[in-house]
């Protein structure tokens, strides 16, 4: 595959309104349109075509740590489809890619479909506020739409620490100074430590990973900051749980009280495919870290959550099911999607009839 040709599908990006496109060898390339995988209407990918891609768009330290460590993940800038994330990874002893295309500008809520209270969750002076949901859900979209929003409203210094970064933001009202890993940073823990020395009112942790990166995230909001960052998990109960459950012992008891102190909300967030299956709908979950939460949390009873979510509806919480059973009235998604991402079907059945 030439150069000419790998910059003709990133240039039909647009016209076939992709988030995603596949280099898979033995098949044509492949754009993910709504969800769907779509094949292009060309040859089949061969590996030989694959590696002369790689190699073009790689520099030499990129390439050496590829064959070192067998993946990669970099960012670039295409002049038609904009900031562009590449993961190379290797099979049968090839090497892969797949490209997620990052847009050219910061949507609305309205068009992003998010609830209107996780405004006022970015606007908090201080704390924990995470954005959770499984790969492909749209969790960077939502962190990089917290981040300009704080960048449009309030005169502070953001910094993010990213993996790559999708999303370059302009300085509004704040300075935002973005980080990237093996480019600026060397890891998410080091960068960690070091950005408390930068003076930052807001950090965003483009993923939290491991008990040391949960650790300071959790610090770093205990002593003034405000902290976004995403984790993959596919609830509010899950993400909590994860992170109560990296530590253990003395450490675990000392988590739950930063956690309880510290904690603002968390979104959890999926993308479904609509009706009309012309684009994705957004379902999500929404927990508000009131006293009830607090003490929730202390007591690790977070068994009683679904219990919280529900009664917290006047206080802007959302329970999945709830949302998943609104989307299905305005009939924005189909009643079998509804019930197959419920976490409890019988309650769509039940609210149905």
């Amino acid at each position: 595959m030439s150069t000419s040709h790998i910059d003709r599908l990133l240039s039909a990006v647009n016209d076939h309104d992709a988030s995603d496109l596949h280099l898979v060898a033995g098949v044509p390339p492949a754009f993910r349109v709504n969800g769907e995988i779509i094949l292009a209407n060309v040859d089949a990918l061969t590996a030989e075509e694959l590696t002369a891609v790689a190699e073009g768009l790689l520099n030499e330290q990129q390439r050496k740590k590829l064959e070192q460590e067998w993946e990669l993940c970099i960012s670039m800038h295409h002049r038609v489809a904009g900031r562009v994330r590449v993961t190379f990874y290797r099979r049968n002893g090839h090497t892969e890619m797949s490209l997620r295309f990052c847009g050219h500008r910061i949507s609305s809520r309205e068009d992003l479909g998010l609830p209107e209270n996780i405004d006022e969750l970015a606007r908090r002076p201080n704390g924990l506020v995470l954005v959770t949901g499984p790969t492909g859900a749209g969790k960077t979209t939502t962190l990089n739409y917290l981040v300009d929003l704080i960048n449009g409203e309030r005169r502070c210094k953001i910094v993010t620490i990213e993996d790559p970064i999708e999303f370059v933001h302009e300085n509004k009202r704040a300075i935002v100074v973005q980080q990237e890993v093996l480019t600026d940073v060397r890891s998410f823990n080091r960068a960690l430590i070091h950005v408390l020395r930068q003076d930052p009112d807001v950090i965003v942790v483009g993923e939290m990973r491991d008990y040391e990166a949960i650790a300071t995230a959790l610090t770093a909001a205990e002593t003034g900051h405000l902290v976004l960052a995403t984790m993959h998990s596919p609830s509010v109960s899950h993400a909590l749980e994860r992170i109560i459950g990296v530590f253990e012992g003395n450490a675990q008891r000392q988590i739950i009280m930063q956690l309880a102190n510290s904690l603002q909300g968390i979104i959890a967030q999926d993308l479904l495919t609509a009706t009309d299956r012309s684009r994705r709908v957004l379902a999500c979950e929404m927990l508000i870290a009131n006293g009830a939460v607090r003490n929730m949390i202390r007591e690790n009873q977070l068994h009683q959550l679904e219990n919280v979510l529900q009664m917290g509806r006047k206080e802007g919480m959302l329970l999945m099911d709830n949302c998943l059973f609104d989307l299905y009235c305005k009939c924005l998604i189909s009643y079998d999607t509804a019930v197959s991402r419920a976490r409890n079907p019988e309650s769509i059945l039940r609210d149905r009839k």
